[in-house]
């Protein structure tokens, strides 16, 4: 790892690493509510095209890829909201049509390759300058931190748009907003993940953070946590394995959703099994059953064969000495 480090090129990957990984699940949590998963993609082709420009004007093709995304994110929801056509198909005609016009656009330019376009395709995070670095962390701070200030209005209109609208809220301006922070998240993660891989790194996280969460705020985090932990895992294995870091990248959330998916999956059918034998419980416990009776947050616990027992609907419940009951569960069922 020490190697690693000394280099400066991977330094500079790692922090890229970082923020993607932080902000990319952040935004891909609301784009979950609203089922428009896939937004992602067709913001990125229509980002293809805004890296054309760039090539072929000279400019920065971050710049310029940042401008071409924004206006796509905006003009689909707009269309959207006019109802003159569905999400579905205003997605579909960005799609295409931003990809058909980057690869016209690319091939009219003499300052790219194939391989520097398989590089904002799927990734090229060890080719990053340190130029994109400050652009990419400026636009990430600013993507994590309007999302965490926003995040109970975002998921407030993203679970539904008519009680928002009821109460208040500018649907359609936190709408846009979101297109706007998936538009920036997508450019910021081009070079890191590949413009054909970033959704996956949005959504990915988030569907292995729900299968441990119980809110929507612990959700946020733990999909953070995750999209850190396989961007920086990816690029370091990307590093030692000569692979491509936004494959490797994406191939490590996939492979810690389905861990994750088999551990809980484990753990949910030892709690029903466990909740079947606490159902089982022959003894009836009660102010005269002789076993010593322990208030315990607004219940009583009964001490029996050093546990101590809750009723609960129509089994007992074993609870630890601080356990809270407050309708999750979140204590261990009588095995019996």
């Amino acid at each position: 790892m020490s190697d690693l480090l000394a280099l400066d090129f991977m330094r500079q990957a790692l922090v890229a690493a970082v923020l993607v990984g932080l902000a990319a699940p952040l935004v891909g949590a609301f784009l979950v509510q609203r089922r428009m998963s896939l937004i992602g993609d067709g913001i990125g082709h229509v980002a293809l095209a805004g890296v054309a420009v760039g090539i072929l004007t000279g400019s920065m093709p971050v710049l310029t890829a940042l401008v071409a995304a924004v206006a796509a994110a905006v003009g689909v929801e707009l269309i959207r909201a006019a109802g003159r056509t569905s999400g579905d198909i205003a997605l579909a005609v960005m799609f295409y049509g931003g990809i058909a016009l980057g690869v016209v656009l690319i091939s009219k330019s003499s300052a790219t390759s194939p391989a520097n376009l398989t590089g904002y395709l799927f990734g090229a995070i060890l080719t990053t300058s340190t130029s994109d670095i400050v652009v990419f962390a400026a636009l990430a701070v600013v993507v994590a931190a309007v999302t965490w200030v926003l995040r109970q209005r975002f998921f407030a209109v993203a679970n539904d748009e008519e009680f928002a609208r009821a109460v208040g809220l500018p649907v359609m301006g936190y709408n846009i907003a979101l297109s706007v922070l998936t538009a920036v998240t997508v450019v910021v993660s081009m070079r890191v993940v590949g413009l054909l891989l970033i959704t996956a790194l949005m959504i990915i996280p988030n569907a292995t953070a729900q299968l441990v969460s119980r809110s929507f705020r612990s959700s946020l985090l733990w999909a953070s946590l995750l999209g850190v932990l396989a961007s920086v895992g990816g690029v370091v294995s990307s590093f030692y394995a000569e692979t491509p870091s936004g494959g490797t990248i994406v191939l490590l959330a996939i492979a810690a959703f389905l861990v994750v998916s088999v551990v809980s999956g484990a753990v949910a059918r030892a709690r029903r099994a466990a909740h079947e034998r606490a159902e089982r419980h022959d003894h009836e416990h009660g102010p005269a059953c002789g076993h010593p009776a322990i208030p315990h947050d607004g219940h009583v616990d009964y001490l029996h064969d050093g546990h101590r027992h809750a009723p609960h609907r129509d089994h007992y419940d074993e609870h630890e000495a601080h356990a809270r009951h407050d309708g999750h569960d979140e204590h261990e069922e009588v095995v019996r």
